[in-house]
């Protein structure tokens, strides 16, 4: 079975199993920090399932080298890993993924000829931040979930830190004058200028646009790359996106 696809699988059945048969209601959000408040209250409509996982389907520009064109479908569970799997440039297909502690890619030309296989103990680390990182498009799994807390120092600024099986991250987040993500960031695992050290950098992404689907309203464009917050940003980006279609992953 392809790895993407083993992966996909073993994904959804651990999301399934961890999923909340509740709803979010105005109470599940009195005990926070008023800008974590602010921040679930404006993305979470109450009556939505508090589901731990999302499907996505999205379109963009990402940089190897240069920018080309892509389309993906997602399986992301902050707390459990995340599977993307797309094709780039019309040519070039495979996967990234996170899942049961180890993380990977496979891309092959034309489905074919192998392109990028990597694994091991970094990239399983810089996958599972990720998948930490990637949880502004499943707000559902931050409310009242183990293992996930909130600090807020002002109205605009909101920190969540999460777990992913024993990898743990710390978001920093802006939020707009509603209460909407503007940016998020956090220190990374990664090798982002290719020198064979891997460390800690910061990465983040810049929010264009919001879009909402089944009562949630989640960023659908904007930006990500490494090196966020310093003169090394701009060049650091390589991954513009926007989110076509969402569906919560819900108890059976």
């Amino acid at each position: 079975m392809d790895p993407g696809t083993e992966a996909w699988q073993e994904l959804e059945r651990r999301a399934r199993a961890d999923a909340d048969r509740r709803t979010f209601e105005a109470d599940d959000t009195t005990a926070l920090p008023p800008a974590a408040a602010r921040y679930l209250d404006a993305a979470i409509a109450p009556g939505t399932a508090l589901a731990p996982a999302a499907r996505l389907e999205m379109r963009g520009r990402i940089k190897i080298g240069r920018w080309l064109p892509f389309r993906a479908r997602q399986l992301l569970a902050p707390s459990h890993g995340t599977v993307w799997i797309a094709t780039v440039g019309g040519i070039i297909r495979g996967n990234d993924r996170y899942v049961a502690g180890a993380g990977g890619m496979v891309w092959k030309l034309l489905g074919l000829v192998p392109l990028v296989r990597a694994e091991g103990s970094d990239v399983s680390r810089s996958a599972a931040e990720r998948a930490a990182g990637e949880s502004i498009w499943v707000p559902t799994a931050l409310v009242a979930h183990r293992g996930v807390t909130w600090s807020a120092s002002t109205d605009d600024q909101v920190d969540v830190r999460l777990d992913v099986d024993g990898h743990p991250v710390t978001l920093h987040q802006t939020l707009d004058a509603d209460g909407r993500l503007r940016q998020s960031h956090f220190l990374r695992w990664g090798d982002p200028d290719r020198t064979g050290a891997w460390a800690e950098h910061p990465f983040g992404v810049e929010i264009t646009g919001h879009r909402t689907f089944d009562g949630l309203t989640v960023p659908n464009t904007g930006r990500a790359g490494w090196h966020f917050g310093t003169d090394r940003w701009d060049a650091g980006v390589f991954f513009e996106f926007e989110i076509t279609g969402y569906e919560l992953l819900t108890s059976p």
